[in-house]
């Protein structure tokens, strides 16, 4: 008959957490196999080991005495409790309140991995730095400075190679007038468009313009497409003879297929302006400021055809490619709208209030305006032709002939004059569209209202370069009627 060991009483059931009854080998409550459950081993107490009081330093036992023989193991004899262990107190305690070591690396004798005692360096002391061998950089020899020992109470951090933030001298500003890197915002850009202190490449300053001028103001970007910003605009204010105020804004649009585009956008733009500032104080009529000023611009982009002196064999070529633009112009003065274009730009008219009816005021020197024009196909048909942004007139010694396009307008209630490139236009076409895109607070904040509409243009794709300026025009109560002359 075989024996069964009797399992020690269980105070709960492994299973549910039941207490069984004396004697069971199986649970009431949940079944479990009673029987089953390993006997607890024999209880070996933890002991604490806790750092006694500080005693004055030991001396250091022999490494014969310091690892005690040993024993083999007694499985039946309980296990002596580990002596405490007798740590030495450190006699003073540094600057950051810690305690110096008892031993340091350099008291103790260096053996190698057998414990044999590492070999001498002739002439070397344990005193003496280490020498370090030169560093070569770019084919220089540059000998590193010998490792100076660290001072008491220094962190003994190892010294960096750039200069540590937190005790380095702040970068000073830059003098007035010195343009400032995007990037880094302290270093100074150098004539070649790079920032001195980080390299960082700048932005073109035509990139991106933006110019508030009393109540007009003008913002140009490049666009997502475009390598470069070909657009260039002008704002700008004057007064007539009778001290009365006169506002002006130029647009102009370099024409991508001909040579230095960009060129010829900012020389248009400056001589249009130059001549409004010029005529209108004298007492000319803005609509004959406006003819004169679109011919002095062509003139300007004509001189960036010439050839410099002593190439005379390449005459026969000079205008071949030349540098050409459009132009479209604004005037605000005496109670009248003076508009001017030659090109594809355009003028928009959009009313305070929104129930009264926008209009374009400008007729586009394009394939699709004169096919509308001929009759030969509606404007939906012509602007859907790959042909239609081709234009018949701009500015540059290889147009065909300059033909000026001016018209004055008396508007009978205010509004916003909207002075834009195609680079715009093509995403609000008509005007009912340009209406919509301009926010309704544009005629207040105009320099927002111009944000807000090459905002639009980015967002629709920018495929162009998108310039937009935009004057708001205010008239007297009690203005009556409206004329309209276009030459």
């Amino acid at each position: 008959m075989s024996e069964s060991h009797q399992q020690p009483a269980l105070a709960r059931c492994p299973g549910c957490e039941e207490p069984p009854a004396s004697g069971d080998l199986y649970c009431g409550a949940c079944g479990y196999d009673l029987s089953a459950v390993p006997a607890r081993p024999d209880d070996r107490p933890t002991l604490a080991i806790t750092v006694p009081p500080a005693v004055p330093p030991a001396p250091a036992p022999s490494p014969a005495a310091a690892v005690p023989p040993t024993a083999p193991h007694a499985p039946d004899a309980p296990t002596p409790p580990a002596p405490a262990v007798q740590w030495p107190a450190a006699s003073e305690t540094d600057s950051s309140d810690v305690p110096l070591p008892v031993h340091r690396a350099t008291d103790l004798p260096g053996t190698d991995s057998g414990g044999k005692p590492l070999p001498a360096t002739p002439g070397a002391h344990h005193d003496d730095p280490p020498t370090t061998p030169p560093v070569r950089h770019d084919d220089r020899a540059v000998v590193a400075e010998p490792a100076t020992a660290v001072p008491p109470g220094a962190s003994g951090d190892f010294a960096l190679a750039a200069p540590d933030p937190r005790t380095a001298e702040p970068t000073p500003t830059p003098a007035a007038g010195t343009k400032v890197c995007v990037a880094c915002r302290s270093g100074r850009v150098d004539p070649d468009g790079y920032c001195e202190n980080c390299g960082h490449a700048q932005p073109r300053e035509r990139d991106h313009m933006e110019q508030e001028l009393g109540s007009v103001a003008a913002v140009s970007d490049r666009g997502l497409r475009h390598h470069r910003n070909e657009d260039s605009f002008a704002v700008s204010s004057t007064a007539l003879p009778d001290g009365s105020p006169a506002v002006v804004a130029i647009v102009c649009d370099g024409v991508s297929s001909a040579s230095r585009p960009d060129e010829a956008s900012a020389a248009a733009a400056s001589a249009a302006n130059e001549a409004l500032l010029e005529s209108l104080p004298r007492g000319t009529h803005p609509q004959q400021a406006m003819h004169e000023a679109i011919v002095a611009a062509s003139e300007a982009v004509n001189a960036l055809a010439q050839d410099p002196p002593g190439s005379a064999e390449h005459e026969a070529h000079r205008h071949q490619n030349a540098p050409a633009c459009t132009l479209v112009g604004a005037i605000m003065a005496g109670g009248l709208l003076v508009v001017g274009w030659v090109g594809d730009s355009r003028v928009y008219w959009v009313p305070d209030d929104r129930t009264g009816p926008p209009a374009r005021l400008t007729e586009d020197d394009s394939w699709a305006a004169q096919m509308v024009a001929a009759g030969l196909m509606n404007e939906a048909e012509a602007y859907a032709d790959e042909r239609a942004h081709a234009i018949t007139g701009w500015l540059g010694a290889d147009s065909y002939e300059l033909e000026p396009h001016t018209a004055s307008f008396k508007p009978d209630r205010p509004g916003l004059v909207v002075v834009c490139t195609d680079g715009l236009w093509n995403y609000a076409e008509s005007a009912e569209e340009m209406a919509a895109a301009v926010p309704p607070e544009a005629h207040r904040r105009p320099l927002h209202g111009a944000q807000v509409l090459v905002g639009h243009a980015l967002d629709g794709g920018g495929h162009d370069n998108v310039t937009v300026a935009l004057l708001p025009f205010a008239v007297e109560p009690q203005g009556a009627g409206s004329a309209c002359t276009t030459v």
